[in-house]
């Protein structure tokens, strides 16, 4: 055999061209995926080098998480049009894998961002500050709900969050009306919400609208957050301002980042007004 002019490779040629190591060559062949053009009477074995890119097509398959049954059942069935529509199918799969590390990479920057931003913060400062508008997606309204219902609210939410891609890596929060918050019902939330810095076409939002807010935060669990309230409502007294529509919370830390519930921070906006309007 005429090596060269027939343009023939050893099992580490060919291993060497693919980046692989032999072994996986050997294995290929035990299992009927990639054998040897050709085998001579020694046992040596050699490759054609038209089969480089069978087996660069057999990598890509694997990578794009194929299995080497599926692709078995490929190759004992390849034809052209097998084969475009295997691209096709692949190609469609990518882009989903694009679409899902592209909305990844936008959650991971809003949580740096985010995170950088309370480092900065003086969690005993309270602050009067005009909010611009905000697009928020909303649980269902969840006023007066038990405490095995919320944890199934909060479930589901987070389920629609991921299944339609919603999730934007902003907090998670809780909405409470007007007249919750004067009875002192501060988690008694009417929905829960996340930012949506940039809103997907086809869902229903609530605009919350540019406005003024005295913004407080709460160090500890939700059990001494009364106290917190106090703290704000005595500021608001000072301002000669009075409640407005919503009162917003959503955590700063929480167990993501802190091991003890006494370490958490609570961000609460309140949206307010003048006394005398």
């Amino acid at each position: 055999m005429n090596k060269k002019n027939e343009k023939y490779l050893t099992t580490g040629e060919f291993a060497k061209l693919c980046k692989v190591n032999k072994q996986t060559l050997f294995y290929y062949d035990q299992i009927g995926l990639l054998s040897p053009e050709l085998k001579n009477d020694k046992g040596y074995r050699y490759y054609s080098i038209h089969q480089i890119e069978l087996f660069f097509v057999i990598d890509l398959l694997k990578e794009l998480g194929m299995s080497l049954n599926d692709i078995q059942q490929y190759m004992g069935n390849k034809s052209p049009d097998s084969f475009l529509s295997l691209m096709y199918q692949k190609k469609e799969e990518i882009v989903k894998m694009r679409q899902e590390i592209d909305q990844k990479e936008k959650m991971i920057k809003a949580k740096i961002t985010l995170m950088e931003e309370a480092s900065h913060l003086d969690f005993q400062q309270i602050t009067f500050e005009q909010l611009p508008e905000a697009t928020l997606y909303l649980s269902r309204n969840i006023e007066n709900i038990t405490d095995e219902e919320f944890v199934e609210v909060i479930s589901d939410f987070i389920n629609e969050l991921s299944v339609s891609q919603l999730d934007s890596g902003y907090p998670i929060g809780g909405i409470t009306k007007r007249e919750q918050v004067i009875k002192g019902e501060f988690s008694n939330y009417s929905y829960l919400y996340i930012e949506q810095p940039n809103p997907k076409v086809g869902y229903p939002y609530f605009q919350a609208v540019k406005g003024d807010f005295l913004i407080g935060y709460h160090v500890g669990d939700e059990k001494t957050i009364s106290e917190t309230y106090k703290r704000l409502f005595k500021e608001m007294e000072r301002l000669h301002l009075a409640l407005s529509d919503y009162v917003f919370e959503e955590y700063i830390y929480d167990t993501v980042v802190m091991n003890h519930k006494e370490h958490y921070v609570t961000k609460i906006m309140i949206q307010v007004e003048p006394i005398d309007r």
